[in-house]
């Protein structure tokens, strides 16, 4: 199969404005793919897509996919690329056309930037269908010429690490625990001899007095682990590492405060932020990326048992603070607070942090960006100008003191797991929590609940856990190890 590109056309001679590969195509089928698409009515529209077959003995079938106008670029309103967004999601429709017709390889017009191409294809193309016996056709897309190789090859890369962050999330919690997850993301690492990764348990937890993770631990009969990851990318080995932190709920019952039965299935990916950042690290490493990155994930289930936190309990982080735990389904917060104070152990030029933490979240954002709370502009903004060109967008919110009084006005303890007005402002009472535990300069806490899966609105990903933002982290990090050069 081939997947071609073509843009909306900006005059009114109703001829079709394809790209160079498109061109090159029909002058090999002596004009006949441009009078079918003359003939086949009115231009083709922004991710629409018409099949051709038996136009070349080498490619049976020709997807054609509407690109949108020609020089789209930075949509100053929408904060995206918006020549990339069209072409990732052409491309993936496309593909996924081919995909259809049972075809095992695709050939991709690179539609002027193969990096995005790939993206649209990779990411398009993925399904999480490990546990059915009928699976659809593995589709293999290559890039279709060879002039732009290299940026193929990145945009597959990025792609791939989005992916793997889709089907940790995706899995059933039975089958990716907190021991099965550090496994999975240390068997893909093994191949990289300036990678190392400690798969901590419990016993070297407790050594680390991280009294409030292992609070939430305690609930369930999967132990838990805290994974560490050293990616030893830079030049110079003790050059400062950036540091990824991500919750690592593998299964979130919501503990004694139990969340409502509909919809609960979906708290297998409450592990996002940990399957993001350590997909990342993974992406980096295959890049070759000249920066130190140090990825932190506390990882259990939250369940309800004759051990679980009780509403009310009060427990230690590891930095001496005492916690009230008012509402035992706030407890990534719990995770997080002491793998931040355990980030601090690093000298880091910034620590970032990922987790699908609030529920308030998407009520605020919906599916349309992740929030970032920061103390640092310069952090913002190199996540905000990775996102860009990724797509896959940040928004900044607020850390106000205003939201700090709420949690720390506690009645037994330092500070409390939930706002003092509960509902309002529950994403940013979250933050304010999370930065009780955090003294480096510049960091980053991204609540990523809104973006944790797809239904339709991201039109070259699948139905189903996104992924997000991958990609945007792993860009973020290009950009830094570019910074740390100049």
């Amino acid at each position: 199969g081939l997947v071609l590109g073509v843009y909306s056309n900006e005059k009114d001679d109703g001829a079709a404005q394809l790209t160079s590969a498109g061109d090159a195509f029909d002058r090999l089928v002596s004009g006949k793919l441009r009078a079918l698409l003359s003939l086949c009515g009115p231009p083709l529209k922004k991710g629409k897509t018409r099949i051709f077959h038996g136009l070349h003995q080498d490619f049976p079938s020709v997807a054609v996919v509407g690109l949108g106008k020609k020089n789209a670029g930075i949509n100053e309103q929408e904060n995206w690329n918006e020549g990339k967004e069209n072409i990732r999601t052409a491309v993936a429709v496309g593909c996924r056309q081919i995909q259809d017709l049972e075809i095992p390889c695709v050939e991709v017009d690179p539609c002027g930037d193969a990096q995005a191409a790939a993206e649209g294809a990779v990411l398009g193309l993925h399904e999480y269908n490990e546990l059915k016996q009928k699976k659809k056709p593995v589709v293999t897309p290559q890039l279709h010429g060879s002039a732009e190789s290299e940026a193929w090859q990145k945009g597959v890369i990025y792609a791939e690490g989005q992916n793997l962050a889709r089907y940790l999330m995706e899995a059933p919690a039975n089958y990716i625990t907190p021991v099965k997850f550090a496994e999975h993301i240390e068997q893909k690492l093994r191949s990289f001899s300036n990678v190392k990764v400690h798969i901590r348990q419990e016993s070297w937890i407790t050594t680390q007095e991280m009294g409030a993770f292992l609070s939430v631990a305690k609930g369930s009969a999967e132990p838990p682990i805290f994974l560490e990851i050293h990616y030893l990318g830079s030049a110079n080995t003790d050059d400062s590492p950036l540091v990824f932190v991500g919750k690592g709920v593998t299964f979130d019952s919501g503990g004694i405060s139990l969340k409502p039965s509909s919809g609960m299935d979906a708290m297998r990916a409450d592990m996002g932020g940990a399957a993001t950042v350590c997909s990342a690290i993974v992406t980096a490493a295959a890049l070759n990326l000249p920066l130190n990155i140090i990825g932190l994930a506390p990882l259990c289930e939250n369940m309800p048992s004759g051990k679980a936190n009780k509403p009310g309990d009060v427990v230690r982080a590891k930095n001496g603070k005492t916690i009230q735990v008012d509402n035992t389904d706030a407890e990534g917060r719990l995770l997080l607070a002491d793998a931040l104070c355990y980030a601090h152990n690093f000298k880091a030029r910034a620590i970032v942090n990922a987790a699908t933490l609030t529920g308030a979240m998407d009520v605020a954002l919906g599916s349309a960006a992740t929030g970032v709370f920061t103390n640092s502009s310069w952090l913002w903004t190199h996540l905000y100008e990775a996102s860009i060109l990724t797509g896959d967008r940040v928004w900044r919110m607020p850390l106000f003191e205003h939201y700090t009084k709420q949690v720390t006005d506690c009645l037994l303890a330092d500070v409390s797991n939930i706002g003092k007005y509960s509902r309002a402002g529950g994403a940013c009472t979250a933050a304010a929590f999370l930065k009780e535990f955090v003294t480096a300069s510049h960091w980053a806490h991204l609540d990523i609940a809104g973006v944790m899966s797809n239904k339709d609105e991201v039109p070259y990903l699948r139905k189903g856990m996104a992924g997000r933002p991958t990609r945007t982290l792993i860009e973020f990090a290009a950009r830094l190890s570019k910074d740390s050069h100049n």
